[in-house]
């Protein structure tokens, strides 16, 4: 079992969320508003300091737990529909995960 993560823009969310959902076997996903800059030297230099304290940009991070035989199409789905060919576009990346459990209640018995 995996974990991956990525960061990619708000406006690639709907079409990869469709994309995601017509996968075989793709088991959800949880989705968090976040914000974040990229590596200096990737950029124009910045003009003085506000520019530099002021430059996180709005980013949405999506955590999937997957079974490893649906790890690759997983990521490379994000990779395809989540770039637009600039930067900023966003990091995908996949982590051993040692165990996982749905937390759930269940519906037998009476107990209180």
């Amino acid at each position: 079992m995996k974990e991956i993560k990525a960061i990619i823009r708000p406006n690639k969310l709907a079409a990869l969320r469709d994309a995601l959902v017509a996968l075989p076997g793709f088991p959800g996903m949880t989705v968090s508003k976040v914000e974040g800059c990229s590596a200096p030297s990737r950029h124009l230099a910045h003009h003085n300091i506000k520019e530099q304290l002021t430059d996180y940009t709005p980013k949405v991070r999506i955590e999937i737990i997957a079974p490893d035989d649906v790890v690759q199409l997983i990521f490379d789905c994000i990779t395809r529909v989540a770039q637009t060919g600039h930067y900023g576009d966003g990091l995908v990346w996949v982590t051993e995960v040692e165990q996982a459990a749905f937390v759930f209640k269940t519906t037998q018995g009476n107990a209180s």
